[in-house]
């Protein structure tokens, strides 16, 4: 083990709360075997102000629609016997106002136009509850995202493939389509995509 590796507590199961396939990506590359579950969920319906809790209230809420589904409803073996439940969220702040998922292609391109030449601040929560104990630690974190301009026909070709409408913002930022014009991130490459490794991997040990 490497001296600045984060001993890695044994489990027996872990359930993805999601169905992003970054955030797959992510918990895979930490080194854990899991299983998914989405939560069924009216995201619209919770709303805060202030983005840090929002985030934190989303990621909660899908938790407890999971466990929900997990009490009332008859599942494999594995999610039977999981311990920890993982769930996330992430919305986008640009010049003060949140953005989550776009509602339409017309918005998408108004959100990417928007990053162009510019900056955005991605927020992203994590929610670890124990399914044993009962015990819930969640936590968010921060990162900036500043941009190149952006060719008005790589935003068009982003709006037509329609990646940008699944994801916070309509910012994917490892989209091979996005990445040449990111000129800088502050923070975690990984709280952008979806879900913070360091914060994760803390939340995790604290709930256990």
């Amino acid at each position: 083990m490497a001296s600045d590796e984060i001993p890695r507590p044994p489990l027996k199961q872990i359930i993805l709360g999601s169905k992003s396939m970054a955030r797959r990506q992510i918990l895979a590359e930490m080194g854990y075997d899991f299983t998914v579950m989405t939560a069924d969920i009216d995201e619209k319906a919770i709303r805060k102000e202030n983005p840090e809790e929002l985030v934190v209230a989303l990621a909660e809420a899908k938790a407890d629609a999971i466990i929900s589904r997990l009490q009332n409803t008859a599942h494999s073996k594995e999610d039977a016997n999981a311990t920890l439940l993982i769930t996330a969220d992430t919305v986008v702040v640009y010049e003060g106002t949140i953005r989550e998922k776009p509602s339409s292609k017309d918005e998408a391109r108004e959100f990417i136009q928007g990053y162009s030449g510019g900056q955005a601040a991605v927020v992203g929560s994590v929610c670890v509850t124990n399914l044993k104990t009962g015990m819930r630690k969640v936590g968010w974190d921060l990162a900036e995202v500043y941009f190149y301009e952006i060719p008005a026909q790589v935003i068009d070709s982003l709006i037509d493939e329609g990646v940008t409408l699944n994801v916070a913002g309509g910012l994917k930022l490892e989209h091979p389509q996005t990445f040449p014009f990111v000129k800088e991130v502050l923070g975690a490459a990984d709280t952008v995509m979806g879900l913070s490794k360091a914060l994760t991997e803390q939340l995790i040990e604290e709930s256990l």
